[in-house]
């Protein structure tokens, strides 16, 4: 066969990811606050755009305004008809009007009751978002009820001031001592009281005197332990062979040590909040309706509604003949287009979604975390026909306020518990709702009746949560909850005080 040159004809299909594409899937991910700055970039260069409230009965050529440009251009709800095949619709979704006949697992949607909820097994304000107690604050309780020296007592707080927010004391002692004019005993006195606080293993001065301290809480700092610990290098390095020989164990004993070392915390005072936490604003707004639905909105405050304006358009275009300026103007107005139009959809989205959740969570607004089922993005996602990747980016940085607080849309996705028993309804429960119950079980002790971990999942069994101790341990620790000896020693103290 002949080879030689020709022209072929093909016609493909593929997938484009325009940067308009890009920007809209990247403003998905954005919360209103991050959205607003967005907004204010845009406002300042493009002249075309601006912000007002335009009600829809004033979009159309009578409201006073020029009728030249063609409407598919400039309005942005007219641009969303088109995109999406529907007529416009409020931004705001009613949900009690959404499936009311669906059923949820507690009857009716619109069931009467959302205010007879009990508050009494959630999380405490305090014990979220901003109102998180701080390293200082935890630390300067327990000075309180140790402490009768005055001036012991403003020793050791001033030394809580200078730990940084993983818990160590990076300033020298001697310079602490010159600047409080006390003495060096008197400081190193005042520093072993801060380290005997909890969380073990605080006010230590390197990474070794935090993991002694910890050895010592837990009764292993024996010689051998010390040497390890003495020599974290060689266990950087991997010299394994070389510290058996130093601390003189066999391998069985080694391993023992090494997964001791590796359960301490090199950096206990991030279990505890910053001083300088930010304000959480919400994104989504929900309320009980008088029919005992729910209605649920967008936060408007922190999202400014854009508009075209048209005038300043049809000004700019019959005062500028020139093609440059023409083909700039256009190239605005485009933009501005779809500034509005991704904006719209952005809202449209997360309404759908966060009223998709709010129906299936039901029962966590009505009653409380105790409610909280399990739920997957995927779940979400083939309710409303929408890609699992796509209700990710919604939730993410997002915040639903209700009469409960303020919860980030993803706290919502938690991970399922099988029920076993008599009242097993095949759905489970919630971690959420598992690390709750613990909570209210180790609120509820006494000095005398602490609750250790294999307790507590002796309890969660009899009522219908099979669970292994390890797991208890996990949610516990999750909860910042300490272990039943640091819990008794904790209660103990609390009642001298």
């Amino acid at each position: 066969m002949a080879l030689g040159p020709r022209l072929d004809l093909r016609q493909s299909q593929s997938l484009v990811m325009t940067p308009q594409l890009q920007q809209a899937i990247k403003l998905l991910a954005l919360s209103n606050l991050e959205i607003e700055a967005f907004i204010g970039d845009a406002l300042e260069t493009n002249p075309l755009l601006e912000v007002g409230n335009v009600s829809r009965e004033d979009s159309g050529p009578d409201n006073g305004e020029p009728d030249d440009i063609p409407r598919e251009e400039f309005t942005s709800d007219q641009l969303m008809a088109q995109t999406q095949g529907e007529t416009d619709k409020p931004l705001d979704i009613e949900i009690s009007s959404i499936d009311r006949d669906r059923d949820t697992g507690d009857g009716d949607w619109g069931a009467a009751g959302a205010h007879a909820a009990d508050f009494s097994d959630f999380p405490s304000i305090e014990e979220r978002g901003t109102g998180e107690i701080t390293l200082a604050e935890h630390l300067g309780q327990q000075i309180g009820t140790l402490v009768s020296d005055q001036r012991e007592d403003f020793i050791a707080r001033h030394l809580i001031g200078l730990l940084d927010e993983a818990g160590y004391l990076t300033f020298d002692l001697r310079e602490v001592t010159q600047d409080l004019g006390v003495s060096q005993k008197e400081t190193e006195k005042a520093l072993k009281l801060v380290q005997s606080l909890e969380p073990s293993g605080v006010g230590a001065r390197s990474l070794s005197e935090c993991l002694a301290i910890q050895a010592r809480e837990a009764d292993r700092y024996d010689p051998c332990m010390a040497r390890l610990i003495e020599h974290l290098e060689l266990i950087a390095r991997g010299e394994f062979a070389r510290l058996k020989r130093m601390c003189d164990v066999d391998d069985e004993d080694f391993a023992d040590m090494l997964s001791e070392l590796r359960s301490y915390d090199p950096k206990p005072g991030l279990a505890y909040g910053s001083s300088s936490a930010a304000a959480i604003v919400p994104d989504v707004l929900l309320a009980s309706t008088d029919d005992g639905g729910w209605d649920i909105k967008l936060n408007q405050d922190t999202l400014p509604r854009l508009i075209v304006n048209r005038s300043y358009y049809v000004e700019l275009r019959d005062g500028s003949p020139d093609k440059e300026a023409q083909s700039w103007l256009k190239e605005k107005l485009n933009d501005a287009h779809w500034m509005i139009k991704a904006l719209d959809q952005r809202q449209r989205t997360i309404l759908k979604t966060a009223a998709e959740i709010v129906k299936r969570q039901d029962g966590f607004f009505r009653r409380g975390v105790s409610e909280l089922k399990p739920l997957t993005l995927r779940e979400v996602a083939d309710a409303i026909d929408m890609h699992e990747s796509t209700i990710s980016r919604v939730t993410s940085n997002k915040f639903l306020h209700c009469d409960r607080g303020s919860f980030e849309l993803k706290y919502f996705f938690t991970s399922g518990v099988g029920r076993t028993g008599e009242g097993a309804d095949g759905e489970g429960a919630s971690s959420e709702a598992i690390k709750a119950r613990i909570k209210a079980l180790i609120d509820a002790e006494t000095v005398k009746t602490i609750l250790s971990d294999q307790k507590l999942v002796d309890i969660l069994k009899d009522e219908g949560f099979d669970l292994a101790r390890r797991t208890v341990a996990k949610y516990r620790e999750a909860i910042g909850l300490g272990s039943s000896a640091q819990r008794r020693r904790q209660k103990k103290l609390d009642s001298l005080g």
